[in-house]
């Protein structure tokens, strides 16, 4: 079966993300029935395929928070020092797609909305993209039988692959996809610790969330 195969613990969860971010847009819910939906059944799917697979510990969690700060440093950068810099053919396009808001206006005025639109970022997005990204990906790139590379390996072809395809995940927002891609992959093989990954990632989709927030800069929800 499927669901016994060794990679199904760390690839079965963002499947069921992006068949979330497919499906349920089309199926008319509440903006909050929707967000729900997609916070809870997602982090059921984690529990049913992945919880063997999830250490929180972080090797160097300070250290992982102040990475994570970083990151997202590096995400608003070019956006808050060239205004406009969005707007380029280069990012809004018809390949791209365009960096508009995912949550109607009327939403975007919800507490709850906003609360469980947080609460995925911050809790579910990590887990699920490093098992996927940085946990599989890195590895199964450099040989089909995964399990053989240790996490966190070092290979030039993995490493710069994965940051390629982790930046086209983030449509109009490439090229600091690619920027965080690379960071990502380099924290992952400095500490071959899965936990500091998830905790780096957390706390940079946190920052990033409280700056929409007190910003209203809500094109970075995509």
């Amino acid at each position: 079966m499927l669901l016994r195969h060794p990679a199904a613990p760390w690839v079965a969860p963002f499947l069921y993300f992006v068949l979330c971010l497919a499906v349920l847009p089309k199926l008319g819910l509440a903006p909050r029935a929707e967000l729900a939906v997609w916070l809870f059944s997602g982090l059921a799917a984690v529990w049913l395929f992945s919880r063997r697979l999830l250490r929180f510990q972080a090797s160097s969690p300070w250290v992982s928070a102040a990475f994570g700060i970083a990151v997202f440093v590096m995400w608003i950068a070019p956006d808050t020092v060239f205004p406009g810099w969005r707007a380029h053919w280069l990012f809004s396009n018809s390949l791209f797609g365009e960096a508009t808001a995912s949550l109607q206006p009327g939403a975007l005025r919800d507490p709850l909305v906003l609360a469980l639109r947080t609460t995925r970022a911050v809790v579910l997005v990590p887990v699920v993209e490093e098992l996927f990204w940085r946990g599989w990906m890195m590895r199964w790139i450099e040989n089909p039988d995964f399990e053989r590379v240790p996490l966190g390996a070092w290979h030039a072809r993995a490493f710069w692959i994965t940051a390629v395809l982790f930046a086209l995940e983030h449509g109009a927002y490439w090229d600091v996809g690619l920027l965080a891609g690379i960071a990502y992959n380099y924290w992952m093989v400095r500490t071959r610790n899965l936990g500091d990954l998830i905790l780096a990632h957390a706390v940079t989709n946190a920052c990033l969330c409280a700056w929409v927030l007190s910003s209203g800069r809500f094109e970075y929800w995509l």
